[in-house]
């Protein structure tokens, strides 16, 4: 059966080794079990997920200068993580200042900005009386642009310190141009090549690709809040293997459904408690 432990309210009720830590009420019970080499791996493993609902008012605001290996939920330590990568991994760099250009065309870059004692982000800007990029600083900023900014800074922050196993973003296309769902697609294509992203998207515009892969994509259902994920229906799949509709079509027709065979499988999954 393998190494294992299971806990009920708050008590260990069954475990695979002799010993175990006591299990502590404001913490995982994973926690204590890390310092065990058996169970370090999954630990590891869910503690380099990273899961992103980019809050522009936070990107925006001054911040005190933090631990920049990896990007925090809301991005409230983007200055300090784009300064790592500038150290660590100019080549990510790059490629977020890259998808950043397509997103708007006249940002040239953007680094971090020491202010005394707390860092923002600044950013420059082709003008045309100069041949110097005009700098201006996250506070005069749109929270489209601030939103795509720490949507690329947390695909593409992996660095020599830290490189997430899972990139999990709510709602990418939120306060973005439709305009810009192609290379918000492109971003997150490119950063899967390195690292799994999952993505929880109402956008047509970004399903909007007749090449988008259907093993990539699980349609949603939601009932009385019970929320069940599964592949999309056969006549959904059937419509894109014929590529008559791209997956965005078929969301704006509402005709991308969860397959009912799966989701009836599921319900049998739970009613014999496997």
């Amino acid at each position: 059966m393998g190494h294992f432990f299971r806990v009920e309210q708050g008590k260990v009720v069954k475990t695979s080794e002799e010993t175990f830590p006591a299990v502590l009420t404001d913490r995982l019970a994973l926690v204590g079990a890390s310092g065990f080499p058996v169970f370090r791996p999954a630990f590891d493993a869910l503690r380099s997920m990273g899961f992103y609902n980019l809050n522009p008012d936070f990107i925006r605001e001054h911040q005190r200068p933090r631990d920049g290996r990896f990007l925090k939920s809301a991005g409230e330590n983007i200055a300090s993580v784009l300064g790592h990568l500038e150290r660590t991994a100019p080549g990510s760099m790059r490629i977020i200042e890259e998808y950043l250009r397509i997103v708007v065309p006249m940002i040239r870059g953007v680094g971090r900005k020491r202010i005394v004692s707390m860092e923002t982000l600044e950013f420059r800007e082709a003008v045309t009386w100069t041949q110097e990029p005009w700098r201006f600083h996250a506070w005069n900023v749109s929270d489209g642009t601030l939103r795509a900014l720490g949507i690329l800074t947390a695909l593409f922050q992996g660095n020599r310190d830290y490189t997430p196993s899972l990139i999990g973003i709510e709602e990418p296309e939120t306060a973005l141009h439709p305009g810009a769902s192609g290379a918000l697609r492109e971003a997150l294509e490119r950063a899967a090549e390195n690292t799994q992203v999952i993505v929880g998207s109402h956008s047509p515009d970004l399903l909007d690709d007749m090449d988008l892969p259907m093993e990539s994509l699980l349609a949603v259902k939601a009932d009385d809040g019970d929320t069940r994920l599964a592949p999309v229906d056969e006549g959904s799949r059937k419509a894109l293997r014929e590529r008559l509709f791209s997956v965005g079509e078929l969301l704006r027709m509402n005709q991308l459904e969860p397959d009912p065979d799966d989701l009836r499988k599921q319900e049998q999954l739970d009613l014999f408690g496997e």
